[in-house]
């Protein structure tokens, strides 16, 4: 294996993993995407929150993205693009907490016509 060395000499450190790129291990089917969303969390009695975020990984069942939000196991969540060609709801199945930002996997409640991530046949 060969160190990268940058213009000064010095070796270039190795890119830091993302959280949510450890989450996706435990999705064998989980495809790299860059998808812009609204993420709504779906009050409970406890208050809905919203943030911008972005999906980093898609199965054809779930969707994994980072979140500042205190969102748990379970919550529901309502899942939105710009263009309104995504518009659906999931639900949190797993998170894992990295400091200020959360990793978190959901599964979709319904069906997604227009998801762009399809099942093997």
């Amino acid at each position: 294996m060969r160190n990268s060395v940058s213009k000064s000499g010095a070796a270039a450190a190795p890119a830091r993993e993302s959280s949510t790129t450890k989450l996706a291990r435990f999705f064998p089917n989980a495809t790299p995407v860059r998808i812009p969303v609204r993420l709504t969390r779906v009050a409970n009695g406890s208050g809905a929150f919203s943030e911008s975020t972005v999906i980093e990984f898609g199965t054809p069942t779930e969707v994994l993205f980072a979140s500042t939000l205190p969102l748990e196991f379970a919550d529901k969540l309502r899942l939105r693009n710009s263009d309104g060609t995504l518009d659906t709801e999931a639900c949190v199945v797993a998170v894992q907490y990295n400091g200020g930002r959360t990793a978190v996997a959901a599964r979709f409640t319904g069906e997604v016509a227009n998801w762009i991530v399809k099942p093997e046949l």
